[in-house]
């Protein structure tokens, strides 16, 4: 028996009962490696795929330059260059086309008329033989327009041939669909390589980098799409261009800063424009910077505000004559 006077005290603990796991709970923080610290095996390998997809897209432009930027027949890429690959050139043959554009330096000039003429009075079997229209396809052009060719018509066979003596209507929806599962396969694969490469940079935020890896997908869809459109109206060849742009842009990007990580790193974004975007943040910082900043805005706004009724004028202007001509000449 407990003694009187003797209070029993039980001593409660608050803390909860933890429940064992079967294995220790570790928060990681995952960080990948910069293109710098890479092992040199790793950027011989990186830097032997960028080179390689470089000169293969150095390669690729000088070829549109001698296939689509010769259909109007003169070098260099133009928006009647894409118009007349994709829509046509709906005043001639598509033979005539080709002569006058890629095919101008195939045959003399002579022999190119001989052939126009030829189509253009309806592309008689008879006359095919008796004006020597076929020595002349015979010895210019069956060396590539043969059986064994792949793409390209069977000039050997007068059917082949007199199907491109019709109204030149551009790319056929089958040349088209063809041409596009093959480029939207392939180009995705190459810039998926060049985005892994390039996900390892560290001088770009994460924004730029997201940016300029999704660039190349969402412009090689719109390229695609373009010529497609375009096929349906010739308004779309300008996208062609755009677009192609834009994929050419981001590439050069992912290209030239993965090269400069891997083996400039120090000289370019240390010691040089790492050194100039500090120096230029400290000079931004700055209440001498600050001041002319204020005396430009001030400037700007007087000079716009004198600017004013002259805006007005061109705007005027604008909307009543300007815009209608717009209007008639795409109406027209």
């Amino acid at each position: 028996m407990k003694p009187n006077g003797f209070k029993s005290r039980v001593r409660r603990s608050t803390r909860k009962p933890t429940i064992p796991t079967p294995y220790p709970l570790k928060t990681m923080t995952t960080k990948y490696t910069p293109l710098k610290d890479h092992d040199i095996p790793i950027k011989v390998l990186f830097t032997g795929y960028l080179c390689t997809v470089g000169i293969g897209y150095l390669f690729a432009l000088i070829q549109i330059l001698f296939t689509h930027g010769m259909a109007d027949g003169q070098l260099g890429l133009s928006v009647d260059d894409i118009v007349y690959s994709y829509y046509g050139n709906r005043s001639g043959t598509t033979l005539e086309t080709q002569l006058n554009g890629s095919m101008k330096d195939k045959a003399p000039e002579q022999e190119r008329f001989d052939i126009i003429q030829w189509a253009r009075d309806g592309a008689d079997p008879d006359d095919y033989v008796d004006a020597g229209i076929d020595k002349i396809i015979e010895s210019r052009c069956v060396m590539c327009h043969n059986e064994k060719a792949s793409g390209i018509p069977d000039f050997t066979k007068f059917d082949k041939l007199k199907a491109v003596t019709k109204q030149d209507e551009g790319a056929t929806f089958q040349s088209l669909t063809r041409v596009s599962h093959i480029h939207l396969f392939g180009i995705s694969f190459i810039f998926m390589f060049i985005g892994i490469i390039f996900s390892f940079a560290e001088t770009p935020s994460v924004l730029f980098k997201c940016i300029a890896i999704g660039m190349p997908y969402t412009f090689l869809i719109a390229d695609i799409t373009s010529w497609w459109l375009t096929k349906i109206h010739p308004m779309f060849a300008w996208l062609v261009i755009f677009a192609g742009m834009g994929m050419g842009v981001s590439f050069m990007f992912m290209w030239v800063t993965s090269i400069l990580e891997m083996w400039l790193y120090k000289q370019v974004f240390v010691e040089g424009l790492g050194l100039q975007y500090q120096q230029l943040q400290v000079y931004m910082a700055s209440e001498k910077h600050q001041s002319r900043v204020a005396k430009i805005t001030v400037l700007i706004n007087r000079a716009l505000s004198q600017l004013k009724p002259l805006i007005t004028l061109l705007k005027d202007l604008w909307l009543t004559q300007g815009w209608a001509r717009i209007k008639s000449l795409l109406n027209k």
